[in-house]
């Protein structure tokens, strides 16, 4: 643990105040929207983030039912599935203020396009997006689009949302975990390293939510793509840069909620 980390200390589970703490914390954090008493990202004290972990998944969830009805609204006007699940996917993006879309367009302009370890870090640092980012996003937005047009019906659209919205970012605590910081500051280093308490809670809320809206075995399939996923991007970036970053993190949002998107859609939805 560097200099720079503040461990996460150990959580009450049944400290409701404490759990209102970390939401509050957490919806700062991903999303753009502000609970009474939420401190600015900029704000966040040293390690605190990493305390937070364990409701990363319940503002996903929030985020996905936001999208869900977004899609639902959309669908009763009339508008062709792809139309509403691009519409879905946009109120998402304002919620969160397209954090994890930047995270994924600069990880892979830097893994793509670095060749050095400073370089691929220099790359990622910088706000222009090059071709790699430009066509993450474009699969990106394209596949859970597709996915989404797939399942077709509002409920079953909604479900997949929720489920992807709170399982994609509930395996980000596991990475956090097990890697280190890429960079001895910035938000990787800032963050702090969750426990494993409380980055294994965040993992099982995420996949209690992949069960209950997905069902049984859509959901152990959905969160198990979910974890390879973020296993994936990890050891990506492990290699490529030594660590993770905020943008990493971004990155492991985004393609975990890709694959529990697709599994929706391969399982549930129409042909």
């Amino acid at each position: 643990m560097t200099a720079t980390e503040e461990p996460d200390p150990p959580r009450d589970r049944l400290d409701v105040g404490g759990w209102l703490s970390d939401l509050t914390m957490a919806s700062s954090f991903l999303t753009r929207l502000r609970l009474p008493g939420a401190a600015a990202p900029a704000e966040l004290t040293p390690g605190r983030l990493a305390g937070a972990v364990r409701a990363f998944p319940l503002v996903g969830a929030g985020v996905g039912l936001a999208g869900g009805i977004v899609y639902a609204l959309a669908y009763w006007l009339g508008l062709p599935t792809f139309a509403a699940a691009l519409c879905a996917l946009t109120a998402g993006a304002l919620i969160t203020g397209a954090l994890h879309e930047d995270g994924l367009a600069d990880t892979a302009d830097g893994l793509g396009g670095g060749k050095t370890v400073e370089d691929r870090l220099r790359i990622m640092h910088d706000s222009h997006i090059g071709a790699f980012g430009v066509m993450a996003l474009v699969f990106s937005i394209g596949l859970r689009a597709a996915a989404l047009a797939t399942l077709g019906t509002p409920w079953l659209a909604a479900a997949a949302l929720i489920a992807s919205g709170a399982g994609s970012r509930a395996v980000l605590g596991l990475v956090m975990r097990r890697l280190d910081p890429a960079r001895p500051d910035g938000l990787a280093a800032s963050a702090g390293r969750p426990s494993e308490e409380g980055a294994l809670t965040a993992a099982a809320i995420g996949a209690a939510f992949a069960l209950l809206f997905l069902g049984l075995g859509t959901g152990i399939v959905a969160a198990a793509a979910a974890l390879v996923a973020a296993v994936a991007v990890g050891q990506y970036a492990r290699r490529g840069i030594g660590g993770y970053t905020g943008d990493v993190l971004g990155a492991t949002q985004q393609a975990a909620e890709i694959a529990i998107l697709l599994v929706a859609a391969a399982k549930l939805g129409s042909v």
